[in-house]
């Protein structure tokens, strides 16, 4: 297999999408090839021996690496301007190892408190049992993470814009105070997409996806991805991988490379969508509140408009009342579908303290926001009239 790639350095994410990282077999194929091999065959035992050792550029096993893995991981890189990545089972599975991969017991861990609730579990409940304190800080606090981090602080991490009430965090500002307790920096950064926001410039030395969302887009398939420079993940990332095997499937990489192919075509016009959503909803009488990043009402919307180039594609609004009208209105919604996933092609709404944060105490949920009704929308590809009929039939 010969990669017939030419310097790309200077295109722009659009082409890097379509081309980036593709490597053509003897057969010329135009579409990137399906490698569905557990492993692979050597000339030799010298040649294994040698790819084992290192000595020798190859694949060896598919729970390690993959020439289908491998696109995506290079165009991954490309797209985010990053030396080096590694695709996971899961964007969980991602979250899970570039926290235990890099971390030891007596390490200590600052993170912001508005995170997705599975990574709540992660940096409460997981890390502590492996003797790696932690501590919650509000990440827009910038006192607070000083005040946090300790001479064992080893990892700063943080999502933002955050799940479900997008908080956008000062990526710069928190970078600086981490590097200069000598931690690094770890961003989720799902909801901006790396096409709205590229952390690595603004200090972080980790980023983290769930490339379930909107980088397959179509409610298909599960992956994750954690990308960093060459350093990090050859010394923390690559080894744990390849011993404890959360890896993604080849065919789950195929179909997230194909759709890469429209990502860009995909999340803009669900941002367009966004944004005209956004400001029809914040009109409504019924309507008590809508966060979202690039309107001017957003309480981070300085920080927003300095580090995103645009809003992105997820709404957080509250009904007017509590849960029970907040159930009533999902229940009255038709195009818009209830669904704990996001960043898909179709509209999908949902109820963040029955879900996704419902394993919070109560008042951790009010203290980050999440009321009774609130909800998350993520915007989809349908016609923007059409959603919001739909959203106005439903608040009537």
């Amino acid at each position: 297999m010969n990669d017939t790639s030419k310097p790309t350095h200077a295109l722009r994410p659009e082409t890097h999408l379509v081309h980036g990282g593709s490597m053509r077999s003897g057969f010329g194929e135009t579409s990137e090839a399906l490698f569905l091999t557990q492993s692979f065959v050597y000339d030799s035992a010298e040649q294994a021996e040698a790819r084992f050792q290192g000595d020798e550029p190859g694949f060896i096993y598919s729970r390690f690496s993959n020439p289908t893995i491998k696109m995506l991981e290079d165009r991954l890189c490309l797209l985010e301007g990053a030396e080096a990545c590694r695709v996971t089972a899961s964007g969980m599975a991602a979250v899970t190892a570039a926290m235990l991969c890099s971390l030891s017991a007596g390490d200590h861990v600052v993170a912001a408190r508005a995170l997705f609730g599975s990574c709540r579990y992660v940096v409460e409940d997981l890390l502590p049992r492996f003797g790696i304190e932690t501590t919650l800080v509000d990440g827009r606090d910038l006192d607070a993470w000083k005040a946090a981090r300790r001479p064992n602080t080893k990892v700063f991490f943080l999502e933002t814009p955050s799940n479900p009430t997008l908080e956008v965090i000062d990526l710069q500002a928190v970078a600086d105070i981490a590097h200069e307790g000598g931690a690094k920096l770890y961003v989720d950064n799902v909801f901006a997409t790396p096409l709205y926001q590229r952390p690595m410039q603004f200090g972080a030395d980790v980023v983290i996806y769930s490339a379930t969302k909107h980088m397959d887009g179509q409610g298909r398939c599960l992956a994750g991805a954690v990308l960093a420079d060459e350093t990090w993940i050859n010394d923390h990332l690559h080894n744990y991988l390849r011993q404890t095997g959360p890896s993604l499937s080849p065919f789950n990489a195929w179909v997230i490379l194909k759709s890469l192919e429209t990502f860009a075509l995909r999340v803009n016009q669900q941002a367009d969508n966004a944004t005209a959503l956004a400001d029809l909803l914040a009109a409504h009488p019924d309507v008590a509140r809508v966060l979202y990043p690039h309107r001017n009402d957003h309480p981070d919307f300085e920080v927003a408009s300095r580090q995103m180039t645009r809003g992105g594609t997820l709404i957080a609004f509250e009904v007017d009342g509590g849960k029970a009208e907040a159930f009533s209105f999902l229940n009255r919604l038709g195009i818009i579908k209830i669904s704990n996933n996001l960043g898909d092609a179709k509209s999908l709404i949902t109820h963040p303290s029955t879900t996704t944060h419902q394993r919070l105490e109560e008042a951790d949920r009010l203290d980050l926001g999440i009321h009774q009704n609130l909800l998350r929308l993520s915007v989809g590809l349908e016609h923007v009239d059409d959603l919001w009929d739909d959203l106005s039939s439903a608040l009537r």
